[in-house]
């Protein structure tokens, strides 16, 4: 199977906070590896921006530096690059001032596509929202892009939300969040919808739970002044795990639009019910010899934030009534792993004797490292002397089932083009961010008013023991996390 490249039209693509991490690792090589398949055309221009006086030579040359860490060394990646990087200019601005805007202004042009990406701190989207406002930089056909966190409670979101509607259309705003640009999350849409073997059975009939697990095997170390004042639940599970959430368990939009897609997952998180303080297990990762625990890292021994938290979650909707979602994601785990499993009810009667009971059948759809789709199965054990069952898999991995010439891009590269083209179909809505923050932050408040500590777990684990009994309180097992 060979991918098919669709190029965008032309545009002018503004990244401020160029010079800043992400854009080193991810948005600019992005940027690179989609100009290399030709999905990108020559009259494309990325303006990096940020407050540091700089030339654009001294700029190309450090985006040269970044694209070489990450891409291929081969001759063609330094002719390829080489041709890149004549796309690129540098504007210095002080965003919170006057400084650089007329420049910027003056860089930009009138008949193509406008992009502004604020790959900077969010206290910042309003003020260069602003901006590019009373400059007459945000046209008709201009779009803002702004990473998460969006905001850190409800009231937080709802101000950030007024300051970028304040100078931008909802339809001009993407919230990015890159797991929606996996593969594997948008295939688990062409699954459902594109497939009548599972959309009939996809409800609380035929399936016992739903498992959503994010695990890292890194800890918190170049986030630690951030993530103590987020934690798990700020940091993913308001955002990368409801969204994985809302894709497992919407309803079939009534069309494949931005709006229609976007609907449904709204109506998942009005659904949900609230989850009761037994329903929730928090833990902390605890320190090896050497000390590096959690509690190290963050320089704070009197720290209650949470590294890890499983949860079991019900959607209050006539689909999934009684079938439990149990979502947990962690720092510091046995593997670096994402998955969505789906387990399917045992089958209700057996007529094999002495087969005891069956297993039902179980979905993984493997969002990293390896992104694939396995289906368990139980199939006869080979061989005579009685009718004995065993289970199997049907695995498909993306790498080895689509070959290498159809490599999925990586999800930067993916969401960067759809800002081109319009489409909002992977990026969150404000009212859904805001829904999102409405369930979370009563869970939040329960969290801070207590004065539990979250439970140590040790490095390499799968979690604190108070995850294991959530499950096993209900007759079941998490799948085992790198297995």
């Amino acid at each position: 199977m060979v991918s098919r490249v669709i190029p965008v039209e032309p545009f002018d693509l503004v990244l401020f906070g160029a010079t800043g991490d992400l854009a080193r690792r991810k948005i600019l090589p992005g940027l690179f590896h989609r100009f290399a398949v030709g999905q990108m055309p020559g009259s494309a221009r990325i303006i990096g921006s940020a407050r540091s006086e700089m030339s654009a030579e001294a700029f190309r040359a450090d985006v040269a530096r970044a694209i070489r860490e990450v891409a291929p060394d081969t001759p063609e990646r330094e002719e390829t690059l080489a041709a890149f990087l004549e796309r690129l200019d540098y504007v210095a601005i002080d965003v919170g001032g006057e400084a650089g805007w007329s420049d910027l202004t003056r860089c930009l042009r009138n008949d193509v596509v406008r992009a502004f990406y604020l790959s900077v701190a969010p206290s910042l989207f309003a003020g260069i929202a602003r901006q590019l406002d009373a400059h007459g930089l945000a046209t008709r056909d201009s779009r803002i892009v702004v990473e998460k966190p969006f905001g850190r409670n409800l009231d937080t979101a709802r101000d950030l939300n007024a300051g970028l509607r304040a100078s931008f259309a909802e339809h001009q705003i993407y919230r990015i969040d890159h797991y929606l640009g996996k593969e594997t999350v948008q295939n688990l849409m062409a699954l459902r919808f594109a497939n009548s073997l599972f959309e009939p059975l996809w409800n609380a009939t035929h399936i016992d739970h739903v498992q959503i697990t994010v695990a890292e095997s890194l800890g918190i170390e170049g986030r630690e002044a951030y993530y103590d004042r987020a934690g798990a639940m700020r940091d993913m599970v308001q955002n990368h795990l409801m969204q994985l959430l809302c894709l497992t368990a919407m309803e079939p939009p009534a069309k494949f639009t931005p709006n229609s897609v976007r609907d449904e997952k709204v109506k998942v998180i009005e659904a949900l019910d609230p989850v009761p303080p037994e329903d929730i297990a928090r833990g902390q990762y605890a320190a090896k010899a050497g000390g590096d625990g959690y509690l190290d890292h963050v320089g704070n021994p009197d720290s209650r934030t949470e590294s890890f938290v499983a949860m079991k979650v019900h959607v209050a909707n006539w689909r999934w009534a009684g079938t439990p979602f149990y979502l947990r994601t962690g720092k510091r785990l046995r593997a670096r792993e994402s998955e969505i499993a789906v387990f399917f009810r045992d089958p209700p009667h057996t007529i094999f004797p002495g087969t005891g009971p069956l297993k039902g059948n179980v979905l993984a759809i493997r969002l990293q490292p390896d992104e694939g789709i396995r289906l368990q199965t139980t199939i006869k054990d080979p061989g005579p002397g009685g009718f004995r069952l065993a289970g199997v898999s049907l695995d498909m991995s993306f790498a080895d089932a689509l070959g290498e010439e159809a490599q999925a891009p990586d999800a930067y590269e993916r969401l960067l083009m759809d800002v081109i083209r319009g489409d909002q179909t992977l990026f969150m809505r404000g009212d859904e961010v805001e829904a999102a923050w409405a369930w979370i932050d009563p869970i939040i408040a329960r969290f801070d008013d207590s004065r539990d500590r979250p439970a140590p777990y040790d490095q390499g684990s799968s979690g604190p023991e108070e995850a294991l009994m959530l499950m096993h309180r209900d007759h079941r097992r998490w799948r085992q996390i790198g297995g």
